[in-house]
């Protein structure tokens, strides 16, 4: 039996989660959930698969948690440390980090030390502190497990040769809601176009950032982490169909691409049951290539979406500046979900606030800390 803890249990990904750990059956549990804020979710959730603890961090959303679960058996736990409280426990030993943004960290570093094996969908705990997590996972026998599309992709596609041989990862993207959207018009974008995503269905702010590709800015320094690769050895292609999820090259000259339907539920899956392939429900939709007709390709363009220069900066810099890109944005698109800046002034504030910081390239975990909280006031007095 895997006892699974769904971190973020109430977003897209972790309720993809959950339906895939039921259709999986017998040997797969979530015993444990987490939600930041919606408890009225994540109530249904406990009553539709039963978990054995739950966590919500708001504390008023706990209370009426409570309320609403009275006579349901579920052990309930509130506040800034519920989450790591769950990822500690005995009866948890796999952890799948959804929790969006900066917020995952310090759960991703408790599951470490606990020797929780982590499927990772949240980026941000690796640009943000990747050589911490990642050192401390191969001290500790931790795997680390990615479910983003394009890092299972690559994570699968490695399979294919040693480490040694790679000369380069491509990560492709679909482009966002604005990829064919005239470059004069981008200051005139709502939230409710940006978030109109023409492949995928995620959460607010991921969908923000694939439109602005800072999306895949956060990518290239997650990549850089998981694999270990410099800046240099990982190259953004545009996919519109996100048929291809990402592709690996040898030094021989070899490309492996990982390919599959736009279906979330198949990273999942495959980072749950690793190193296995397990069946898929039958009434799942399978790749018809021919009725596809046709895959294309672009480079992106770096003028109309400079967000990827800053992750390119970002990874090749290292030190706290991943962590101030990180943070930067988060604000700057709360700001825009808000109307309270344009579309276009989210990377513009994000660059700002990256060109006045000063970097330290040898951070401890105190350090990244508090680049990010400098990050956030920083954009929040900027645009006050």
């Amino acid at each position: 039996m895997k006892n699974i803890a769904i971190l973020g249990s109430t977003g897209s990904i972790g309720k993809n989660a959950l339906n895939v750990v039921r259709s999986l059956g017998k040997g797969y549990s979530a015993v444990a959930l987490s939600s930041n804020m919606s408890w009225e979710a994540l109530a249904g959730q406990v009553e539709e698969y039963h978990p054995k603890r739950v966590a919500i961090v708001d504390e008023e959303g706990g209370r009426r948690l409570k309320e609403r679960l009275s006579d349901n058996s579920v052990e309930i736990l509130t506040g800034k440390d519920s989450i790591e409280k769950i990822v500690s426990d005995d009866g948890v030993d796999f952890v799948l980090s959804a929790i969006v943004g900066a917020a995952a960290l310090p759960a991703t570093l408790t599951a470490i030390e606990h020797k929780k094996d982590l499927a990772l969908a949240n980026k941000e705990a690796l640009v943000m502190a990747g050589d911490i997590v990642t050192t401390r996972a191969g001290e500790m026998g931790v795997s680390l497990i990615p479910v983003d599309s394009e890092h299972s992709a690559i994570f699968q596609s490695l399979a294919a040769g040693r480490r040694s041989e790679l000369r380069r990862v491509i990560l492709t993207a679909s482009g966002g809601a604005f990829r064919d959207y005239p470059a004069d018009k981008l200051d005139e974008v709502t939230p409710e176009q940006a978030l109109d995503h023409p492949t995928w269905k995620m959460g607010k702010k991921i969908t923000i950032d694939s439109a602005t590709l800072m999306n895949k800015a956060l990518e290239i320094i997650e990549a850089k982490w998981l694999f270990g690769l410099k800046a240099e050895e990982i190259e953004v292609i545009i996919h519109h169909q996100s048929i291809i999820h990402s592709m690996v090259e040898f030094r021989d000259g070899s490309v492996i691409a990982q390919m599959g339907l736009p279906d979330m539920k198949l990273p999942i899956q495959y980072a749950l049951t690793y190193p296995e392939r397990r069946p898929v429900p039958e009434d799942t939709e399978s790749l018809d290539l021919a009725k596809l007709g046709k895959l294309t390709f672009d480079k992106p363009d770096l003028d109309r979406f400079p967000a990827l220069r800053l992750g390119f900066r970002a990874a090749s810099e290292g030190g706290t500046l991943p962590a101030v890109m990180n943070a930067a944005n988060e604000v700057a698109v709360q700001a825009f979900l808000e109307r309270r800046i344009r579309f276009s002034g989210i990377i513009k504030t994000v660059d700002e606030v990256m060109n006045r910081h000063t970097n330290n390239k040898k951070p401890s975990l105190e350090d990244i800390m508090t680049a990010d909280h400098w990050a956030r006031e920083e954009v929040e007095n900027a645009i006050v």
